[in-house]
């Protein structure tokens, strides 16, 4: 199509799945178009939520949906390089993604945190277990009565277990400095005493 205002995309062989009786893209094509539309963080957030508990795709298909020499591939491949599964929140990604840039080692997420005797403790949304490091974003449901008594409660057994647990909040996607440095902190405790844990 060519008119003033409308600018036309080809797809090569789109997969077409129906929703509610209408025929649409599949969700992994309609990643890959997004990638001439989202910048390089925003794509890897919904492709996080695609792969994540949505069940939309899998990563083997937002490859395949990939088209090679189509506009905007470099950055589809940069992408999909950076989605992992069990990283669904934007925020979550967008923390994932900021402290692995900040120079951290990528963080295994959605991690069961055990006591020494195999009780469990929770769950947390990032964490290095060698060094029983966690990271945890906390949305704004955080302020409800209900999930603080519950945070305050699981965090203290946290403690008690020799968890580190730093607390990230949207504030800091503005102002991540003080976060990092954190963070940093946490590591070089661990390190200054050589410390590392079996799982």
């Amino acid at each position: 199509m060519r008119r003033p205002g409308v600018v036309g995309h080809r797809l090569c062989g789109p997969t077409v799945v129906e929703l509610d009786g209408v025929r649409v893209a599949s969700p992994a094509d309609a990643w890959f178009e997004c990638a001439g539309l989202l910048g390089l963080r925003a794509l890897v957030s919904v492709g996080d939520h695609m792969v994540g508990r949505s069940g939309l795709a899998s990563i083997d298909d937002l490859a395949a949906a990939v088209v090679p020499r189509a506009r905007h591939v470099v950055r589809a491949r940069a992408a999909l390089d950076l989605v992992r599964v069990g990283s669904e929140p934007a925020m979550e990604t967008w923390f994932r993604l900021a402290v692995v840039d900040a120079g951290f080692p990528e963080p295994e997420l959605n991690v069961d945190v055990r006591d020494g005797e195999g009780r469990f403790l929770g769950r947390v949304d990032m964490a290095w277990p060698e060094y029983r490091i966690a990271l945890e974003y906390d949305g704004d449901h955080h302020r409800e009565r209900a999930v603080f008594l519950h945070d305050q409660r699981r965090d203290n057994g946290f403690v008690v277990n020799d968890w580190l647990v730093v607390h990230a909040t949207a504030a800091d996607r503005t102002h991540p400095t003080v976060l990092f440095e954190r963070l940093g902190q946490a590591f070089a405790r661990r390190r200054a005493t050589g410390r590392r844990h079996s799982a």
